[in-house]
């Protein structure tokens, strides 16, 4: 059967946006009587098919309330087809596998900023009756319309998705790029937190050198290489008697080498402590 093919923009009526969402075409009530003649399979299913351009692709069919000679067709698969408004389309009946995993690209990386892409797409594909690989299917969400390449169907080319159980896929968007991930600084990372903390003051203990008691020397260190531990932070013991508003003087001596003479002068350095 050859027809005009026209988008459903051009049907005349009210928007059919249920059409322009899905994979199934609107044909004449003659291609219906001319099917039951021919005891043919359901769900009915067809093969278009562009000569001027050798483009296939698969559909289903919705309604039977197109003008004769006349079908309209989502304008995704227009161009699919590369075809314009009346140009001619042959379509045959067809019978297809049903499917079992198809794989998608979408061709923007803005299909990731969807929550749930997966059930996007499965909620999507309920207006479709096939899929063929190669087409580029138009999804709708959020009143913005993604653009999704068949990269892969099983078992074959052309599939059946009516009532089956099938595995989908995604492939990286097209111009998508992974983001990268920031290297830490290794000299930051090789700074141990115990080298930042302040010398300890008063006892430290086991700061010493092990001996054995057979008066031996160890195997593991020599008496001239002995590996001091790392400090350990010791903490400060706060002023559990101190009352607020009032204030502390603390004299500490303070080391300072003199220049001139290479002596050590020992000063006073006042610290004081007030309330906040």
């Amino acid at each position: 059967m050859t027809y005009q093919c026209y988008s459903v923009a051009m049907l005349p009526g009210n928007e059919r946006q249920d059409v322009e969402r899905g994979g199934k075409i609107i044909m004449p009530p003659s291609a219906l009587e001319q099917l039951t003649r021919l005891n043919i399979n359901y769900p009915m299913l067809f093969k278009l098919t562009n000569k001027k351009t050798s483009r296939v692709t698969h559909c289903g069919v919705l309604e039977f309330v197109a003008d004769e000679g006349k079908v309209y067709l989502p304008l995704w698969m227009m161009h699919n087809m590369v075809l314009e408004e009346g140009d001619l389309v042959q379509m045959e009946s067809v019978s297809l596998p049903v499917g079992t995993f198809s794989k998608f690209q979408p061709l923007n990386p803005d299909f990731l900023d969807i929550t749930n892409p997966k059930a996007v797409l499965e909620n999507c594909l309920r207006s479709f009756a096939c899929l063929t690989t190669g087409d580029v299917i138009a999804v709708r969400y959020n009143q913005k319309a993604y653009e999704l390449c068949v990269l892969e169907t099983k078992p074959g080319d052309a599939i059946s998705i009516i009532e089956c159980d099938m595995n989908v896929e995604f492939a990286p968007p097209v111009g998508y790029k992974e983001p990268e991930k920031e290297k830490k600084n290794e000299e930051e990372m090789a700074v141990d937190p115990a080298d930042l903390m302040p010398e300890p003051s008063g006892f430290v203990a086991f700061r010493g050198a092990g001996n054995r008691l057979d008066g031996k020397k160890r195997k593991d260190s020599t008496s001239s290489d002995v590996s001091s531990p790392k400090p350990v932070y010791v903490k400060g013991i706060p002023d559990y008697d101190y009352q607020i508003g009032t204030l502390k003087f603390i004299r500490r001596p303070v080391k300072q080498k003199n220049n001139d003479t290479d002596e050590v002068v020992t000063l006073n350095h006042l610290v004081v402590q007030a309330s906040a």
